[in-house]
């Protein structure tokens, strides 16, 4: 029985996510395993923006093409660096189950964002985390960070901040757990599509695609559709302040959050509802947050 190579990233949370899986696809499919570690761009530049640099895309670009000229099998993303339409030839097989999708708080000593000081340095490389975070609070210092988990948490006291927000997924992947001082509430900070989620892809007429479909997880998949359905419609990238969060409540009914802001978070535009069919959701949801102003703030984020 041929392996199956699994394309990554070599970042220590990347690593920790495609090790994951691949003994799922031992234990599970019944088939040997083996990373392809591929050092993408959005990896090999980290001395400046994404937006500058061309976004997430950076991250799944390279990743895609190992998939497409043969070197891999099948690709491990965070869900959340998926642009909104992936590469022609390409097929997202699985959306394995959910993490903590909320954003944490990793702070020196214990702290809350409500009990953070007046002025207090904050360090997030998210454009989604600095409007929200200064909507709610305009006296705080947002600092831009790039780097893996491990290095954001360092420049906690190489950069003299007071605090850093991270994806609890990603800390908790890492056994890093206990660094987390608050797991944010979605009321206060609504999560970035997709985030706490994995997506498994592979060519769209492998065989492989069938068996891979099988470490899917039901939920994930129905939250994983409606957030990638309002991503779709909006158009938006990593420089877009931008969230959506689906949820499945216990009687089985799939809601929806999303908003769109301002950089600077003064104006934001949002909605919610439910539905029974995600990408419905989705596309409803998004109609919904243009038409409360997300229109004019798209405008207003391209210059035009």
């Amino acid at each position: 029985m041929s392996t199956v190579r699994i394309a990554t990233r070599g970042s220590d949370l990347a690593l920790a996510q495609a090790n994951n899986m691949a003994e799922r696809i031992r234990n599970e499919l019944d088939r040997p395993a083996e990373l392809v570690v591929i050092r993408t761009t959005g990896d090999r530049i980290q001395d400046q923006s994404l937006a500058k640099i061309g976004g997430k895309g950076l991250f799944v670009k390279e990743i895609e093409e190992a998939l497409l000229d043969g070197r891999a099998d099948v690709a491990v993303h965070s869900a959340k660096d998926l642009p909104a339409t992936i590469a022609p030839g390409c097929s997202l097989a699985a959306f394995p189950e959910r993490a903590d999708p909320r954003d944490a708080l990793v702070a020196r000593g214990e702290a809350s964002l409500e009990a953070l000081p007046q002025g207090a340095r904050i360090g997030t490389g998210s454009t989604r985390r600095s409007a929200q975070l200064r909507a709610w609070r305009s006296d705080l210092e947002i600092v831009p960070l790039r780097g893996n988990v491990p290095t954001r948490i360092g420049k906690l006291e190489s950069e003299g901040l007071d605090a850093v927000i991270l994806a609890c997924a990603g800390l908790d992947r890492l056994s890093l757990g206990d660094k987390i001082c608050e797991r944010i509430s979605s009321d206060l900070m609504l999560p970035a599509v997709c985030q706490g989620t994995l997506a498994l892809e592979t060519r769209a007429d492998d065989s492989l695609h069938g068996e891979i479909a099988r470490l899917e997880d039901a939920t994930a998949a129905l939250t994983a559709t409606a957030e990638r359905a309002f991503l779709l419609r909006i158009g938006g990238d990593c420089t877009t302040p931008m969230a959506a969060f689906a949820e499945l409540s216990e009687d089985g009914k799939l809601s929806l959050r999303a908003l769109l802001s301002s950089e600077d978070g003064k104006t934001i535009a949002s909605a919610s509802g439910a539905d029974d069919d995600p990408a419905a959701l989705g596309l409803e949801i998004a109609e919904r947050v243009l038409a409360d102003g997300g229109e004019e703030i798209l405008a207003a984020l391209s210059g035009s």
